[in-house]
């Protein structure tokens, strides 16, 4: 199988798979106190100072979650809790159009069990940035104390937010406002310093990184009132739960072993340049906009998303349609609505998303999968016109 969906997961770096290995072979709760308990701890800790180093962050400011849709539950629904049990109430959400639906759903559920709490979409342009003038008009127009959460990257079509204008924009507009921002796509695929961004909460994932499934982290930065979620004395008192040490250990040591990604570029750009050549029509999404390295979504006019992903998978190579959180849709993309994508063009969207163990040999092969069945796909259309 050429694996080519690193934005759902990434395949489980050799690195992680040791320290998981030692972490299950060894007992201990990383709440007790004998020696068992401290090993176990040691290696949370050690996790921790891995992790943050990646993001840019101190150790401190690092909680441990089940991956990044519960990291991202925990920054919105602890942020509005805390906010209101410190007595200084959020009073209205503003969230991106293309934010992943960890974050639309807590938004939504939010607004709806709270009337008083407002939820405003702020527009992004056609290449899929944040609108920089309807963010400053939005937040003009709000009232009350504001909890803003915009990501990073986004998942679909791999491009860059310019946070740093974003965290400027919303400080000069609301400066008591909290700032989350989702970078489960973004963290270790380009530079990014949690202690200089300036953002109050932040999220990624252990899997994205090569990692484990079931592990996430949420950065705070101090004197963030946020409620935990779920009671207990775990991860400072903002997440209760006994930690999953092996997964958090694999965590750490994925995050270790980020190195540069400048291949990943040339891979992608490959690609892009071998897909217009099978395909002068072909549509990459978010081409005007700076891009992750690693991702590519693209759509061939005439070539639905369904058609292609059972063929290529039957070829052995895996591509996706989208994030994994919506997989079996048949409606198009939101992210792609936002962008003001023609509905029959989004329903053929496909994304290529690359990681640490993509080599050459695999653009080899998804370029030639996709040649063999835009062949098929032309004798099949003679044969009908015909």
């Amino acid at each position: 199988m050429i694996y080519l969906d690193h934005n759902a997961t990434s395949p489980l770096r050799p690195e992680a798979k040791d320290a998981m290995f030692a972490a299950l072979a060894d007992a201990g709760n990383a709440s007790s106190i004998h020696a068992a308990g401290r090993r176990a701890r040691a290696r949370v800790e050690t996790a921790r100072q891995q992790v943050a180093k990646l993001a840019g962050a101190k150790a401190a400011s690092v909680v441990f979650t089940s991956g990044g849709s519960e990291a991202n539950a925990l920054a919105l629904r602890g942020a509005v809790a805390g906010a209101l049990a410190a007595n200084d109430r959020i009073t209205c959400i503003f969230i991106s159009a293309i934010e992943h639906e960890s974050v639309r759903a807590n938004a939504v559920a939010l607004s709806e069990t709270a009337p008083a709490l407002a939820l405003t979409e702020i527009p992004v342009t056609r290449d899929g940035a944040v609108d920089p003038d309807a963010l400053r008009r939005l937040l003009v127009q709000g009232k009350g104390r504001a909890l803003i959460s915009i990501m990073a990257a986004n998942n679909e079509t791999g491009v860059v937010q310019n946070v740093d204008e974003i965290t400027k924009t919303i400080r000069s507009e609301c400066e008591d406002a909290i700032l989350h921002v989702d970078a489960v796509q973004a963290v270790g695929r380009i530079p990014l310093s949690f202690d200089a961004l300036g953002a109050d909460l932040l999220t990624f994932s252990s899997h994205k990184l090569g990692g484990p499934q079931g592990a996430g982290a949420l950065l705070v930065r101090n004197g963030t009132a946020l409620s935990p979620l779920a009671l207990g004395a775990q991860e400072s008192g903002r997440r209760g739960g006994t930690e999953n040490v092996a997964a958090i250990a694999g965590f750490g040591a994925a995050a270790a072993a980020v190195r540069d990604i400048a291949k990943l570029q040339r891979l992608r750009d490959r690609f892009e340049a071998g897909v217009k050549q099978l395909a002068p029509g072909a549509v990459i999404f978010g081409e005007g906009s700076t891009r992750l390295a690693n991702t590519s979504g693209f759509a061939i006019p005439g070539l639905s998303a369904e058609t292609a992903l059972i063929a290529l998978d039957l070829d052995g190579v895996a591509l996706s349609s989208g994030s994994a959180c919506s997989s079996g849709k048949t409606r198009s993309s939101h992210v792609l609505d936002a962008l003001g994508v023609d509905e029959n063009l989004a329903r053929g969207a496909l994304r290529l998303s690359l990681g640490w163990s993509s080599q050459d040999e695999d653009i080899d092969a998804v370029l030639a999968a996709l040649a063999r069945l835009l062949a098929r796909k032309a004798r099949l259309t003679s044969v009908s016109a015909a």
